[in-house]
């Protein structure tokens, strides 16, 4: 066992998983949404992107791009769940947490893309 690729599918499913755990709910709903969710679900991200640089593939390329993307759309929901509740006065709008929740799900969308990717690199390895 390559203890180097069970630490990177770890890192992979569990970004994927948190992110997923994030956005589940109802969209508007600040209740439905945890905010230490969302932080962990942005610190697994960096981290599980971190660990794709090394990758030299084609493939690692695509799943390097798809961590940034989920990394940065994490970010960005994580800046405006702070606007809304940090910086504007008052409880945050349905609005408010729609447009935070709807930038995890796009970066939900590109963890699945990574995780379909990991799981197609899985399928396709063949031992020597």
């Amino acid at each position: 066992m390559n203890l180097e690729k069970v630490v990177f599918g770890f890192f992979v499913l569990l970004a994927a998983t948190l992110n997923f755990g994030y956005v589940t709910g109802d969209l508007g709903n600040p209740q439905h949404h945890n905010v230490l969710e969302l932080y962990a679900a942005v610190v697994v991200n960096v981290i599980a992107t971190i660990l794709k640089f090394g990758d030299r593939t084609q493939i690692g390329a695509i799943h390097l791009a798809t961590s940034l993307v989920a990394t940065i759309q994490l970010i960005a929901a994580a800046v405006a769940w702070i606007w809304y509740t940090q910086i504007q006065v008052g409880e945050i709008s349905t609005h408010s947490m729609a447009s935070v929740v709807s930038l995890a799900l796009g970066a939900l969308l590109a963890n699945v893309v990574s995780v379909v990717l990991m799981i197609i690199e899985t399928a396709n390895f063949r031992r020597h």
